[in-house]
């Protein structure tokens, strides 16, 4: 019959295992580094289509546009125009004609 040392270490081991598989699952690292909730990363994209849509001579087109692209990206470039390096998937959406998607 086991002794309740060898018991005690069998259940801190099995702690230490499911710990781990709840760490791997959530993405969180040994160092608690990263990401377990999607909805952290989550931007608001009204506030940051208000932002690059502010100067737009076609403000709902514009804000439409930009919401779609922000939602599918998680990024809207900074400033009201250009920078599309800084968010390459912002800049890669084209409409079904080729062009540019997102403003």
């Amino acid at each position: 019959m086991p002794t309740s040392t060898s018991l005690l270490v069998c259940f801190i081991t099995l702690l230490l295992f499911v710990s781990i598989a709840q760490l791997h699952e959530t993405g969180v690292g040994v160092d608690g580094i990263g990401g377990g909730n999607l909805d952290e990363a989550k931007i608001d994209c009204g506030m940051e289509c208000d932002r690059r849509c502010q100067l737009a001579s076609r403000q709902n087109m514009c804000h439409r546009a930009c919401g779609t692209c922000c939602s599918r990206c998680q990024c809207v470039p900074p400033g009201t125009s250009g920078n599309q390096d800084a968010c390459p998937c912002y800049a890669s959406l084209t409409t079904h004609n080729g062009r540019k998607k997102c403003p």
